[in-house]
């Protein structure tokens, strides 16, 4: 009973922190969507001035209605500023943790059209294990799923193509300039990273944007304040 209550008292001891985890997704994520939404934007352009610089550029309003080569979404002009908005902006709320829980739906939804449009032909991951011997994609192998052990095959002849690009370089480049910054990967462009934000906004969904650590914090506790205060 002793450990039942030296353990209740180390958790009460933690809630001061307990807005820790909340502020450290919306920090990680936050980059993210705010550079997602800049780059949809007629910012990249130079060619774009004046007040078409805060629409999404042709290029990108070309790739979400095209149905060859893009997405082929209806309506691509509103689709494509509406991507925009929500994930520059959002990813500006989610920084200083206002209506976190508000702007996690649209940006939810964006990772929902990500993974499906661009993503989903593609399975799971975003870049190719190619050592199949450690690939996350044996766990769901080992209980049979036929796609995990599709997953093994592709990490082997990816494994023996990566192998080759590396001949190739070391045969006719300089290898100390070639890897200095990053060594070569296969990529595979899966839903692997829309499905992982898309879990941390659904926790920031659900547990808010954390306690003493956002704007909503404060926010919320001044109008309780205010409240009582008129209620009284």
């Amino acid at each position: 009973m002793n450990y039942l209550a030296k353990y209740e008292q180390f958790k009460s001891s933690l809630s001061c922190l307990d807005g820790l985890p909340a502020l450290l997704l919306r920090l990680y994520l936050a980059p993210i969507f705010i550079m997602a939404g800049y780059s949809k934007m007629g910012f990249v352009d130079p060619s774009i001035t004046g007040f078409s610089v805060i629409f999404a550029n042709e290029n990108i309003v070309n790739w979400f209605g095209n149905e060859e080569w893009g997405l082929g979404l209806p309506l691509p002009t509103l689709m494509a500023n509406l991507a925009a908005w929500t994930e520059f902006f959002g990813g500006f709320l989610l920084l200083f943790g206002a209506f976190t829980r508000l702007i996690s739906i649209p940006l939810m939804f964006t990772m929902i059209v990500a993974a499906t449009s661009v993503h989903a032909e593609n399975g799971w991951f975003a870049i190719t294990p190619t050592n199949a011997d450690i690939s996350p994609a044996n766990v769901p192998a080992w209980v049979g799923f036929d796609s995990a052990e599709a997953s093994l095959e592709n990490s082997m002849e990816a494994s023996k193509r990566l192998s080759r690009m590396r001949d190739i370089i070391e045969d006719n480049a300089n290898t100390d300039w070639i890897y200095e910054t990053g060594n070569i990967v296969v990529l595979n462009n899966g839903i692997e990273f829309a499905a992982t934000y898309f879990i941390m906004l659904l926790a920031l969904f659900f547990i808010g944007a954390g306690r003493f650590t956002s704007v909503d914090h404060y926010a919320l506790n001044y109008a309780r304040r205010r409240f009582a205060d008129t209620s009284a």
